[in-house]
């Protein structure tokens, strides 16, 4: 009796200590989630109230740094930059900037050149960096990346430079010209040829001036306020009716499979054929007619004499509605690889020897990209040295062209596309009798 007893008050001993040691445990694991680890140290719940809602509102790329240089806070734009990496500020002279900050309590400011992430060409990012004190602890760090401004501001620049010579180089040799004149005035077959190389030099001064006004005006006009529905065959017969005469003298042959008015180089009688005299675009006529006519120029000018440019036209299916496709195909010099990517730079020129020779100025195809991206469409090359090129305009077809035209995508200095068209491993088209 008494050894039963005496079990039971051990038993009713242990389950006491027990109880009272698993509430020891559940109170030290609860005070223990309380206290503040290093990581919970560098949370939102340390910025100063609204600060967080600040930040996430700035274009800027942002990052808050404690007193042990650790990351409190960066935005996705910082991470994206790669200033942030591991949880530390990754850029060394931002670093020292925030430490002196944070010593003095001087805001600072700086504008630096950093390695682009993900590309081996050595490429920089431009940012302007400033650096001020937040609180007593912190540093705030404000990011700006100034690239895409240096890169307008290098565009506007070179455009200014290339303006500038442009113009010069015809104004230089009418005065050259004039002096001559002067010179030869008692020689009337001098003076003959002096005033015919003066109204060459006047007539590339008066086109530089003029693609200029058009380059100004399709790049403020809003093309679609005069919009209509514009008959392709009307654009294509205008563009080889620009350039019949320099056509004619180098004796190539422009063909296509659009109906085009009786001429000498269709020989005589007009046509239609697969059914692409009812295509129609919706745009500014003026504009697109332009745009077609200097590809087809182009083609003329850079082809050798007695080959053939070829304009087609074709109705392709896309996703937002029909698109027509107006492709001008030539047997001349070609363009290499590294010239596609700048070819529609303004003033950018293949081979500028023989751009001069044949009056080019640079801009036609600045002109050709700025009015097919304002139409809503695209134009893409197609190109090999010795074998030709082949330049191709995406507009929308009438009627769809409504809807989709109105948005208008950037523009810009860069090159379009270069995959080759269906009609790239065609020759010209044959005039069908």
């Amino acid at each position: 009796m008494d050894v039963n007893a005496a079990v039971a008050a051990a038993a009713a001993i242990a389950g006491v200590l027990t109880g009272v040691i698993a509430m020891l445990a559940f109170r030290w694991s609860e005070r223990d989630q309380k206290r503040p680890t290093r990581t919970s140290l560098h949370t939102d719940p340390v910025l100063p109230p609204g600060v967080d809602t600040v930040l996430s509102v700035l274009r800027s790329s942002a990052v808050v740094l404690d007193e042990a240089d650790a990351v409190v806070k960066a935005s996705s734009a910082a991470y994206a930059l790669g200033l942030v990496r591991g949880g530390k500020l990754s850029v060394e002279p931002m670093l020292q900037m925030a430490r002196d900050t944070r010593r003095d309590g001087e805001i600072r400011q700086v504008e630096l050149d950093l390695p682009r992430r993900g590309t081996g060409r050595g490429e920089a990012l431009a940012v302007s960096a400033r650096v001020a004190p937040l609180g007593s602890r912190l540093v705030l760090l404000l990011v700006e990346d100034l690239t895409e401004a240096r890169r307008i501001e290098a565009v506007r620049r070179d455009f200014v430079a290339n303006v500038s010579h442009e113009l010069k180089t015809p104004v230089g040799a009418l005065s050259l010209l004039s002096e001559a004149v002067m010179d030869a005035s008692d020689d009337p077959e001098a003076v003959q040829r002096f005033a015919g190389r003066m109204q060459i030099e006047a007539t590339r001064l008066t086109n530089l001036v003029q693609e200029l006004i058009d380059l100004s005006r399709v790049q403020n006009d809003d093309p679609l306020e005069d919009a209509e529905p514009v008959r392709v065959d009307e654009l294509v017969a205008e563009a080889m009716d620009r350039c019949r005469h320099q056509a004619g003298t180098k004796q190539i042959t422009m063909a296509s499979n659009v109906w085009a008015p009786e001429g000498p180089d269709q020989g005589g009688g007009g046509r239609r054929a697969g059914g692409t005299a009812d295509l129609h675009v919706w745009g500014n006529r003026g504009q697109l007619a332009a745009a077609l006519g200097n590809l087809v120029e182009n083609a003329v000018n850079y082809s050798p004499a007695r080959t053939r440019v070829g304009i087609a036209a074709r109705r392709v299916n896309a996703p937002g509605g029909d698109m027509i496709e107006l492709a001008v195909t030539d047997q001349g010099i070609g363009i290499s690889d590294k010239d596609k990517e700048r070819i529609f730079e303004r003033f950018y020129r293949v081979d500028p020897a023989r751009s001069r020779a044949t009056g080019g100025t640079g801009l036609g195809l600045a002109i050709v990209k700025h009015v097919v991206a304002s139409h809503g469409g695209e134009v893409t090359v197609w190109s090999a040295e010795g074998q030709g090129s082949t330049f191709t305009l995406r507009l929308p077809e009438a009627g769809a062209a409504r809807d989709r035209a109105q948005q208008h995508p950037d523009l810009d200095d860069e090159a379009g596309p270069t995959d080759p068209p269906p009609y790239a491993s065609l020759p010209a088209p044959e005039v069908l009798p």
